[in-house]
């Protein structure tokens, strides 16, 4: 993983280059105040102030030296975002700003300069784009939010082959190494006792992929005990429901919801958050086999709610509706899930926004107000009762999938919520996990959504903090 630790440092007045951060209001009465050699090379440049993310480097007092101007949407407050473009494109050496501190700006600068390069040796042979903070108690902070996001698009970006619930496993397992915490792994007979669903959703995978259930366990018990479970669906073909080419090209993603979990649990206990942390990730892949389960099963759940199989492509909710059983048991504050569960959220929402459900209004709105905090978007979706209804079986207490093509999002949260204990605060969020075009500081690829708000509302609640 990229040396985050490296690219943010505490600034104790050495040497680098100045940033010039500009809006179009800004840049005007800046630009007047620039020696004429500077404005001449704007203008030849047709540097205008107006353009997004749009830089020029300046020349300084020497060869050595240059200064750099960047526009922003608003110079005065800044986003995640509006360093991102300087992180990657700029000249190694050491910057600071001009005028103020990166704050919340500094996280674009970490997460431009990684890059996932496991199968292709990255062409970009410069050092490193060092920032400079005024504020050092905050690097630490900056640079675990970069790693649990550089995780994120990590695990994704990994090729299917190369990621499945082994793999997965042995992820849970290097945070617990890292962070003393103890994982547990259910799989085999036990699994398929115990957790019966997980085991007919990952019954059709080989023997090398067999379906499992990862526990991690980190924190003292003294301290508030909380669930986070992601959707680890290592590769969804769509099972006997198979998808056609185009949907199952970037079904690698289907583990995203696993992925944010583990970035969050990495957060949590990175920063030593007092609570009693619960990680729990059915790991499966949804493959095509004789001994894949049929249109038609019913399962028997570990709740002991039967569910009739109306279609094997929405396998995400069975395997997480055990784990919520699992959770529960234990009595948390609190459960959060993270999962790639629909495609019906991505039509109502499109690729940035996920989609947030929640049975607690006070959960739910610290949720909401921490994703404005941090920018990092979600929008609530209702559990609507009344939709309740297009769940029902025949032959079972319910279905897994809805009998109408509308609604997808919401049955689909409606089918969680059953698993649920009445009175349990819970939030879902069904996040896409994937960048589908190149921004500043967002490659193509997986992409953690949600994540640093979930982190910075859980740090609020239980460490008094701010993830900014």
């Amino acid at each position: 993983m990229t040396d985050f630790a490296s690219l943010l440092q505490p600034d104790r007045g050495g040497p680098a280059h100045a940033v010039h951060l500009v809006d179009k209001n800004s840049y005007e009465p800046w630009l007047k105040q620039q020696p004429a050699a500077r404005r001449a090379l704007l203008a030849a440049h047709r540097f205008d102030g107006k353009k997004a993310y749009q830089f020029a480097i300046l020349p300084g007092e020497s060869a050595e030296r240059f200064d750099v101007v960047s526009t922003v949407k608003n110079a005065k407050d800044l986003s995640p975002w509006c360093l991102a473009r300087l992180g990657e494109a700029l000249p190694e050496g050491s910057y600071r700003l001009a005028e103020g501190d990166p704050g919340i700006a500094a996280f674009g600068w970490l997460v431009g300069q990684h890059r996932f390069d496991r199968y292709k040796k990255p062409k970009d042979d410069r050092g490193p784009r060092v920032l400079l903070t005024k504020d050092p108690a905050v690097v630490e902070a900056k640079v675990r939010l970069a790693e649990a996001t550089a995780l994120v698009r990590d695990l994704v970006d990994t090729a299917p082959a190369d990621m499945g619930p082994a793999e997965l496993e042995a992820a849970a397992k290097d945070l617990a190494t890292a962070f003393g915490g103890q994982v547990e792994v259910t799989f085999g007979e036990a699994l398929a006792k115990g957790y019966p669903m997980i085991a007919a959703v990952g019954g059709g995978a080989t023997t090398q992929r067999a379906p499992r259930l990862i526990e991690l366990h980190w924190g003292s018990p003294k301290h508030p005990k909380i669930a986070i479970i992601g959707k680890g669906v290592c590769f969804d073909s769509g099972g006997l429901d198979i998808k056609p080419a185009s949907g199952m090209r970037l079904m690698k993603k289907d583990m995203g919801g696993a992925a944010h979990a583990l970035a969050l649990s990495r957060l949590i206990m990175g920063s030593k958050l007092p609570v009693r942390l619960h990680l729990l990730i059915p790991a499966v892949e949804n493959a095509v086999s004789a001994s894949a389960y049929r249109p038609g099963d019913v399962l028997i759940s570990r709740n002991g709610l039967t569910v009739e199989v109306d279609n094997t492509d929405a396998e995400g909710r069975l395997v997480l509706a055990d784990a919520f059983t699992k959770a529960a048991e234990d009595k948390p504050e609190l459960m959060l899930d993270f999962a790639t569960l629909t495609g019906a959220a991505r039509v109502a929402l499109g690729p940035d926004l996920p989609a947030l459900f929640s049975n607690d209004e006070s959960l739910a709105a610290d949720y909401l107000a921490a994703a404005q905090d941090v920018t990092d978007p979600v929008w609530r979706m209702p559990l609507w009762d009344a939709y309740d209804e297009m769940l029902k079986s025949e032959i079972a207490d319910l279905s897994n999938a809805a009998d109408s093509p509308l609604a997808g999002a919401v049955t689909a949260a409606l089918f969680l919520r059953r698993f649920v204990p009445e009175g349990m605060p819970w939030v879902h969020l069904d996040t896409f996990a994937w960048q589908p075009a190149a921004k500043p500081g967002r490659p193509k690829g997986g992409e953690a959504m949600g994540l640093r708000a979930a982190f910075a509302m859980l740090e609020k609640r239980y460490g008094g903090g701010n993830a900014r």
